[in-house]
């Protein structure tokens, strides 16, 4: 298993990896659903548990993404231990909605160590060559010792189990760290920025999913008028964290080992904020629909929860994107403005026609890059 060239021209997302991102959209879509109902139920620890359900899907694409961009070889060994990922991927969402609802791991975490595994046999495979050899080693040790740690969880007792888990992310972070101190390997920078780019799309598109369910269930009904504004308010938000997150290039391009570590793990907040924004959605969508919703439509101390599921995991992309995309390609002025109007997004849900007003803030980030980035070209 050769590396690849990290400056190769042309590099762009095979179809093989695309295959892969498909399972994925399987895995936010059912981690996003089991947060809605954590956030109908009020239930504190599925939301918590949504947060680790999705780090499982999330750190599985990571991996996979970093170790393709520098050694795939798309030969038919390559292909099958990334199928059997997917196989991971696929059996790890099935698990979710038990991990979610009632707290019992096993079917997540046997998902999860077959996803690991066999992303272990692939640095076994990078390891023969001599000078990636420590690098892939340290790799293979790494995952392989954490993967014991994740099997012990589902002996632990459920109140030790959630510090384990919290331990055992650690550790999983830490693992890239250590491994790659020896020699860095050789990603693509552009593969990269490609790469997280299309899974933010992936993410987004399943807001894109609650958009479509508001304009069906808006045809007879009798608060149809108020699902199609939803559904046009969601639209604006979504677009505009589109909007906004392409809005610059890609920083990963051009950082050191720090910032490129920045770049990859935080990206947590970007993709989660952008599912938990679906679950967010779907609840809205709930509050018009439920007989009786006209006094839950009403002042109440319920509702601004409900507009919160929604300010605020926008909020978080936007802040997140800020700081990771948008800091050091803006004017001061610029960024300035943008975390100011990010932050007044979330709280944006204590205010009557929250959504609204959270897309109208959307609207003017967008204005603010728009005029930011005709200015800085002028000058």
């Amino acid at each position: 298993m050769l590396p690849r060239d990290p400056d190769e021209p042309h590099r762009a997302a095979s179809s093989l990896e695309l295959f892969f991102d498909l399972t994925f959209v399987v895995g936010v879509s059912v981690a996003a659903h089991e947060l809605l109902h954590a956030e109908q139920t009020g239930a504190v620890q599925g939301i918590v548990l949504y947060l680790a359900a999705f780090f499982a899907v999330w750190w599985a694409w990571v991996n996979f993404t970093w170790f393709a961009s520098a050694f795939d070889t798309d030969d038919w060994l390559y292909r099958v231990l990334t199928i059997v990922q997917m196989g991971g991927v696929l059996v790890t969402a099935a698990g979710i909605p038990a991990m979610i609802e009632h707290g019992s791991f096993a079917l997540g975490v046997i998902g999860y160590v077959v996803m690991r595994l066999a992303l272990v046999a692939q640095w076994l495979r990078a390891g023969r060559h001599p000078g990636f050899r420590v690098t892939a080693i340290r790799y293979a040790i790494g995952v392989t010792v954490v993967q014991i740690g994740w099997c012990l969880l589902l002996v632990v007792p459920r109140p030790g189990a959630y510090g384990a888990i919290g331990v055992l992310i650690a550790l999983e972070f830490a693992v890239p760290v250590w491994a790659e101190r020896r020699r860095v390997t050789p990603f693509h920078r552009k593969h990269i920025a490609e790469r997280y780019g299309l899974f933010t799309l992936i993410v987004l598109g399943e807001g894109l999913l609650s958009v479509a369910n508001a304009l069906i269930d808006a045809q007879g009904s009798a608060r149809g008028w108020e699902l199609v504004l939803l559904g046009a308010t969601a639209l604006v938000l979504i677009a505009g964290l589109w909007w906004i997150y392409f809005a610059r290039e890609s920083p990963v391009l051009a950082t050191g080992m720090r910032g490129t570590f920045a770049f990859g793990y935080l990206h947590y907040v970007i993709f989660g904020a952008a599912a938990a924004l679906a679950a967010g959605l779907e609840l809205s969508i709930g509050l018009i629909e439920e007989p009786g919703g006209a006094e839950a439509r009403g002042p109440s101390a319920l509702q601004p929860t409900i507009h919160a599921a929604t300010t605020v995991p926008v909020a978080l992309f936007l802040l997140a994107t800020w700081f990771l995309v948008l800091r050091g390609a803006l004017g001061p002025g610029a960024r300035r403005a943008v975390p100011v109007l990010a932050v007044l997004v979330g709280a944006a849900a204590l205010v009557p026609y929250a959504l609204q007003v959270a897309a109208l803030l959307v609207i003017a980030i967008v204005v603010v890059l728009e005029v930011d980035g005709r200015s800085r070209a002028v000058s």
